[in-house]
């Protein structure tokens, strides 16, 4: 049905497709590529690729519905090759043999008009480009300058927020292409861009833009009753001929016409949606370039916590050189573009709770209550990556012993204090990961909990809060030990 000649079929079957494999996970998608699901649905995607400027469209339907079934049809299949590279292997070996990058480019040369489709591009292009050496070769000149292209769209919405995003993700991942010479001016592009994203507030952004959508829903309803009301006009002083008349065409239009069926088009929460998507992705992308020398997951586990410190310390010798180098090896050009762009102290602002508005907003309405879940997701994300940031980035880059003090503190509420966010599983081990990475740091450079005032002594409000960060520290290790005797 793929390749069915009915233009409505193939966007249903992609459709549906593309909900199983988002729906079904790892073991659908390996079912699909086991039977066969590439062949067609590459075909499908060179077909519409080539069809994209050709105009191959029905006048009179694209003229009724304002429908373009070509760029519609791709963006479905794009988002199936999408869910079944990111889980099966094999899928990204066809992808890379049969040239589909060419054809997946040439989509998003419509970024400028369609940004829907271009998003879908760039989310599967993030994912066949990472950790694929194959494909690396056919990123020549042309291809990067696409790319380039979309990093540069001065657009502001939070589509084209999160669409240079994963532009500049997919960049990171084929950096091995980019010339020597301008690596430090693609380093600080990318991150000029993810400091952009995580820059905006989202919880004010859900505050805002629910009150437009109460805004823009209060007028539609007051326009449909002014149409209601001048159909009512035109029905009575119409003739009972002209009356006979115009009745069966209303009919057929009604009939033919499924916009009612559809889903309203939630604009507000789409943006919303976007924001926390890209603000998820910088934050991720930000930890693979921490951690670009990490050990695999596979190491990782055979080390206890003790080993990582030794690890890092070994790291940070370069043999071939004989210098030492910073730990995990950042390189300079890194560093400088996150002092540059106040990315540490941004993402520190996402490791707090959302604001409490935005939330009681989300909790309220049923269609965007899926919004409490992403939002945690950026806050866990942002855990992490100040994990990673704590243990690359030098004291002083940190803002000194003070901020890391300030850190303690800040971290420690976050395991303690009573909210209404969830504290899942995952949250839970990237706060405790995060305050273990800083102590280690402050431990490291022998930093005291809390900053003395004068000679020596504290203040008797540090004192209290140092022991307060103490008493919550003995907590915290008595809840790690109930936590490995007790899991659920």
């Amino acid at each position: 049905m793929l390749l069915d000649h009915s233009l409505a079929v193939r966007e249903t079957a992609a459709g549906a497709l593309r909900n199983l494999s988002a729906c079904g996970g790892f073991e659908v998608c390996d079912d699909m590529v086991t039977k066969d699901i590439m062949t067609p649905l590459v075909a499908l995607l060179k077909e519409c690729s080539a069809g994209l400027d050709a105009n191959q469209l029905s006048p009179k339907k694209c003229k009724e519905t304002n429908k373009n079934y070509v760029e519609d049809i791709a963006n479905e299949a794009i988002n199936l090759l999408w869910n079944v590279c990111e889980c099966n292997n094999t899928a990204v070996s066809i992808f890379n043999k049969e040239g589909c990058l060419e054809a997946v480019l040439h989509y998003m040369k419509k970024f400028s008009t369609n940004v829907d489709l271009a998003i879908s591009v760039a989310n599967c292009l993030q994912a066949v480009t990472e950790d694929n050496p194959e494909l690396l070769s056919s990123f020549n000149s042309s291809a990067q300058q696409v790319l380039e292209t979309v990093m540069l769209c001065p657009e502001s919405t939070m589509k084209h927020i999160l669409l240079r995003t994963l532009i500049a993700g997919t960049i990171w991942n084929i950096k091995d292409t980019i010339p020597q010479g301008s690596l430090a001016s693609m380093v600080n592009a990318i991150l000029k861009i993810f400091s952009e994203s995580l820059e905006v507030d989202a919880g004010e952004t859900i505050i805002r833009m629910s009150e437009a959508e109460k805004n823009r829903l209060k007028l539609a309803a007051e326009a449909e009753t002014e149409e209601n009301m001048s159909d009512v006009m035109d029905n009575c002083v119409l003739s009972e001929d002209d009356e006979m008349e115009e009745i069966p065409k209303r009919k057929v239009r009604r009939e033919n016409d499924i916009s009612d069926l559809l889903p309203a088009d939630k604009w507000e929460l789409k943006e919303v949606t976007a924001l926390l998507m890209a603000q998820q992705t910088a934050l991720e992308i930000i930890v693979n370039m921490c951690c670009s020398e990490d050990p695999s997951d596979d190491e990782w586990e055979e080390l206890s916590s003790s080993d990582e410190s030794d690890l890092f310390m070994e790291n940070s010798y370069n043999e071939g050189s004989g210098l030492l180098m910073s730990p995990l090896c950042l390189s300079d050009e890194v560093n400088s573009a996150f002092l540059n762009y106040l990315i540490p102290k941004k993402i520190l602002e996402k490791t707090a709770f959302p604001n409490s508005v935005a939330l009681d907003i989300c909790m309220h309405n049923p269609s965007w209550k899926p919004l409490i879940k992403k939002l945690n997701t950026v806050q866990c994300r942002a855990l992490t990556c100040l994990h990673s940031i704590l243990l690359v980035s030098d004291v002083d880059c940190l803002g000194g012993a003070s901020a890391l003090q300030s850190l303690a503190q800040h971290l420690s509420q976050l395991v303690f204090s009573k909210t209404e966010f969830p504290k899942d599983t995952e949250y839970l081990e990237a706060v405790t990961s995060a305050l273990r990475a800083l102590l280690q740091t402050m431990a490291s450079k022998n930093i005291s909990q809390m900053r003395k005032e004068g000679k020596g002594e504290y203040s008797a409000d540090q004192l209290c809060v140092l022991d307060n960060v103490k008493m919550n520290l003995r907590r915290f290790i008595a809840y790690q030990e109930t936590l490995v005797k007790n899991p659920t």
